[in-house]
């Protein structure tokens, strides 16, 4: 976790970014202080934020992958509940928001489905220009759900699952035919990495092994060339 300060949000997000050489999109950030101009030059306040990698708890020490894992093998149920009127707030301008961006682009796409719960904000899009709005090897996807999830998670402190059309169903489904070969690794071996992976193929990997292996540590490790691999360990042993 660090702490960064700079004339606007902006500079804080990009300073932060490259202080824990990451991508802003894999950074958990807390606004501390909005930029202020003051007046007439005077009592200007700095934008301050607090940024984390989302998943360095997990990479960084092994006694909170542990209890994470333990929590996962224990979830608590929630019952099915109408959405709060704060959700329905989120709801109705994430909606407005998504309804004028697709007013404005050159796409035929239509918001079908949005649900929000207390971390996660589902979105599907689907219509005529899917494929279009996938784009070659899904860059135009990564492209939107990253500005998205900009958008949402500054103002709103949630994360996004974004689906359009079946992208995303057929991306869980390719990187789960890949893990097979990984995870007979794993049985076989004790251990296992995958090879380089991007953006949302990383997420879907990753909560795929660690659901398999509760009781292996399972992180997220960046190479020299900033791409991402995810490895499959036991636990390291405390000295006796």
């Amino acid at each position: 976790m660090i702490r960064v300060s700079a004339d606007t949000l902006e500079d804080a997000y990009t300073k932060a970014a490259k202080e824990l050489e990451a991508s802003i999109v894999d950074l958990d950030i807390e606004v501390l202080q909005n930029p202020s101009s003051g007046f007439l030059g005077m009592f200007s306040k700095p934008a301050i934020i607090k940024a984390t990698l989302k998943d360095e708890n997990y990479v960084e020490s092994d006694e909170i992958v542990q209890k994470s894992q333990k929590s996962k093998q224990n979830p608590k149920i929630k019952e099915v509940k109408n959405d709060s009127p704060k959700q329905n707030k989120i709801k109705y301008e994430i909606k407005e928001g998504i309804n004028k961006l697709l007013d404005t682009s050159c796409f035929n796409i239509d918001l079908i489905e949005l649900r929000v719960d207390d971390e996660m904000v589902y979105i599907k899009l689907d219509g005529e220009d899917v494929g279009l709005l996938i784009g070659k090897e899904g860059y135009r996807y990564k492209a939107l759900s990253y500005a998205l999830h900009n958008w949402i998670k500054i103002k709103y402190n949630l994360s996004i699952s974004l689906e359009i059309a079946e992208f995303l169903k057929n991306q869980e489904e390719m990187i789960q035919n890949y893990l097979i070969g990984i995870k007979e690794k794993v049985d076989l071996q004790g251990r296992a990495q995958t090879k380089p992976l991007d953006g949302i193929l990383v997420k879907i990997a990753l909560s795929s092994l660690r659901e398999a292996y509760p009781d292996k540590y399972v992180a997220i490790r960046t190479l020299r060339d900033k791409r991402k691999i995810i490895v499959v360990n036991e636990f390291k042993k405390s000295a006796s």
